[in-house]
């Protein structure tokens, strides 16, 4: 069973609707009590860091997704969801702490780029970490669906798993260990992004 989080502002169920096309059996969560049960864990997300943050400290989702990353089993952060990794967020004069996955912060994409922001619609991906699972027999230089102002710049390279440029080269996906996030929405990028979810789900088991 997938456990997918639902703090209230999630892009729930297109996720959900695109994992149980690939197979998943899926669980909407909106506490913590079952939470550790499930084989790996997604958290969406579509909105404000901060209404994000502040939503799962409400509903004890925050240190349940923590704690779940900390177990060695497959999590899956989405667009803010994949915001909500990292330490801080610029957005907004953001003032609530990250899950502090990976050290960095979110930061907006520059002015002066003459930049439709924010970014929404298709961009292509450079897959960086070529043996990172979510990759697997998806072909470099994809097209996926991005709807998104900010996105994450990390202090650690390494974990960078795609790269996208849209006026600025930026991290558009990171993988360390059983920790997998994207800023784009797969279940939004048609055949590259079920693909991208079923390799997700097969981690699980």
């Amino acid at each position: 069973m997938i456990a997918l989080l639902d703090y209230g502002a999630g892009n729930l169920r297109s996720v959900e609707k695109a994992l149980r096309f690939v197979g998943a059996e899926v669980e909407l969560m909106q506490t913590p009590n079952r939470v550790r049960e499930a084989a790996a864990v997604v958290l969406p997300g579509v909105g404000a860091f901060d209404d994000c943050i502040n939503a799962m400290q409400r509903q004890e989702l925050f240190a349940a997704a923590r704690d779940f990353a900390a177990s060695g089993k497959p999590f899956l952060g989405i667009c803010v969801g994949y915001q909500a990794m990292f330490e801080r967020s610029e957005e907004f004069n953001s003032c609530a702490a990250g899950l502090g996955f990976f050290k960095g912060s979110v930061v907006r994409f520059p002015e002066g780029q003459r930049l439709k922001i924010p970014q929404i619609g298709w961009n292509q991906i450079e897959i960086t970490q070529p043996d990172c699972p979510l990759y697997q027999d998806v072909e470099d230089g994809s097209h996926v669906y991005f709807v998104h102002s900010f996105h994450p710049k990390p202090e650690d390279e390494s974990i960078a798993a795609t790269r996208t440029t849209y006026g600025v080269d930026f991290v558009s996906s990171v993988w360390r260990d059983n920790v997998f996030a994207t800023q784009f929405h797969p279940e939004k990028s048609q055949r590259v992004g079920l693909k991208i979810l079923e390799n997700f789900v097969g981690l699980a088991g």
